[in-house]
């Protein structure tokens, strides 16, 4: 806690007033639970606190980090001890009522800590437009209204500005729509082609036996250790010969084959039994028949994760496109992002932060579909 308090100092002393009390002392009081909970376990000491002291001295932290709170007027370090104090409380207390309780405290503030950045980006992407940075006590979108009495005075209102998704879907200068459909369709058709190759190439791999194999697939691994920037010349030379550059074809080409994809698909590919080829070849179906209504369909877990990395790689693809392509009409949002910034000179914040929230929301949406099939996947290969 001293630790947290000390490094919170600077950050204090910027003005960052009572926000900073959450955004550093919840971590450091995270941290604090999470230390002592290893000290406890490593040294095995046989200490068992009754839960409802445990509760008791949880709200009295709670109430003391309160007081400490009001403190900050005074000087700001006073919000973060008692932000910090405070949280520790809460998480003390909720230990007392269970250790399940404690872990949701814990977990639920350190995803809001996690979280704090995309509520920073959403925030500031309401202000009006071109306005400057806000400070962290000046994140809320508020503007004054006078009051309609004899004092005469004003009051602060909040007021979003939904108007700059709209001007930055319809930009006279970019056409952001434009750039939307284009990485839509280059990623939806990447994904579809390269479970398909992949999945083929897997299934060979893995339930097919022939000399050689072994080899192959060390040569998958060890394209593997290549990173993308290097292998981006000799295919932007292939494309220049085969004359696809400035075209669909070089959006969509270069991502249709993925040796992690390979991988993961083989790897999940072997764990599902051999018997069951054996009585589908019995019943007289060929390897083909058996990839298709035997493999892939107990396969589901894995074809949602592979396919979940590759559109967050092609969604967020900017070099490629950025190389590959000259016209406006091929570009994607990662490219059009890029453009838009430097169209307003990297000084309309609320306009770039509308913009990146829709080149962003796509990602969470497929992440928040295809989660549970992360936590299927999990149990899957638990059971095997």
């Amino acid at each position: 806690m001293l630790l947290g308090t000390l490094i919170a100092w600077l950050p204090a002393r910027l003005g960052l007033g009572a926000v900073s009390g959450w955004l550093i002392g919840v971590p450091m009081a995270i941290g604090a639970v999470v230390v002592l909970q290893g000290v406890l376990a490593l040294g095995e000491l046989p200490i068992v606190v009754p839960s409802s002291i445990q509760r008791a001295a949880g709200l009295a932290m709670v109430l003391l980090g309160a007081w400490l709170w009001r403190l900050g007027e005074q000087a700001p370090i006073w919000h973060v001890v008692g932000g910090a104090l405070g949280a520790f409380g809460l998480i003390l207390a909720a230990a007392g009522a269970g250790r399940k309780a404690a872990s949701y405290w814990t977990l639920g503030l350190l995803a809001a800590v996690l979280f704090a950045p995309f509520v920073w980006m959403v925030l500031v992407s309401l202000h009006p437009p071109k306005s400057p940075i806000p400070e962290l006590k000046d994140i809320l979108p508020m503007t004054a209204v006078k009051v309609s009495d004899s004092a005469g005075g004003t009051t602060p209102k909040l007021d979003l500005h939904w108007e700059n998704y709209d001007t930055v879907l319809n930009s006279p200068t970019l056409p952001v729509r434009r750039f939307f459909l284009n990485t839509a369709f280059v990623t939806f058709t990447v994904v579809l082609a390269q479970l398909l190759f992949t999945s083929l190439a897997a299934y060979g791999l893995s339930r097919v036996r022939f000399k050689g194999r072994e080899i192959v697939f060390a040569l998958f691994l060890g394209s593997m250790m290549f990173a993308g920037p290097v292998t981006q010349i000799p295919v932007y030379l292939m494309l220049r010969s085969f004359g696809w550059l400035d075209t669909y074809w070089a959006l969509i080409v270069p991502g249709v084959s993925s040796s992690f994809s390979v991988f993961l698909l083989r790897q999940f590919f072997l764990q599902i039994p051999f018997e069951l080829d054996e009585a589908a070849r019995i019943d007289g179906a060929s390897d083909l028949v058996i990839y298709w209504r035997v493999i892939m369909p107990l396969s589901r877990a894995a074809l949602a994760t592979a396919a979940a990395f590759t559109f967050f790689g092609v969604w967020t693809d900017f070099f490629g496109p950025l190389i590959y392509t000259n016209s406006t009409e091929l570009r994607t949002l990662e490219v059009g992002l890029s453009i838009f910034k430097n169209s307003y000179g990297g000084s309309n914040w609320p306009l770039q932060m509308a913009a990146a929230l829709i080149v962003l929301t796509p990602l969470l949406i497929v992440f928040l579909f295809v989660q549970r099939y992360f936590t299927k996947g999990i149990m899957l290969g638990s059971l095997k």
